[in-house]
């Protein structure tokens, strides 16, 4: 979760819906999809303006004859390689020929005011 104060780029709430830590600027809920406001700054510059410069598709499969248990974890890093946050996204156990799949995707907005010091 970041520090940013309230109407700064990156300052966070909570959805109250889900109750997941979502951007204070977000309109619609990226983990359940609840819309949270109408009109602002997203929609005076149009629905085309979310970016999704990474979106990663993958599934695997049990390999083999027994069970497996698996685990999903998500690590974010800054430019110099520190952990800036680390959650498990979920865990779950496969049995032999069943599948997962997975979409992994980031979108990006204009947001937040910025303010000059």
């Amino acid at each position: 979760m970041t520090t940013a104060g309230a109407g700064t780029a990156g300052a966070t709430r909570t959805c109250p819906h889900c109750r997941e830590t979502i951007l204070e600027s977000a309109e619609v809920c990226p983990a359940c999809n609840h819309r949270l406001r109408y009109g602002g700054p997203a929609a005076e510059l149009g629905a085309a303006a979310a970016l999704t410069p990474l979106r990663v598709e993958g599934s695997f499969r049990n390999p083999d004859s027994g069970a497996w248990e698996y685990s999903m974890v998500l690590t974010i890093r800054n430019e110099r390689g520190e952990e800036i946050a680390r959650r498990l996204v979920g865990v779950g156990a496969m049995q032999p020929g069943e599948q997962r799949s997975f979409t992994l995707g980031v979108e990006m907005n204009p947001g937040g005011k910025r303010t000059r010091h």
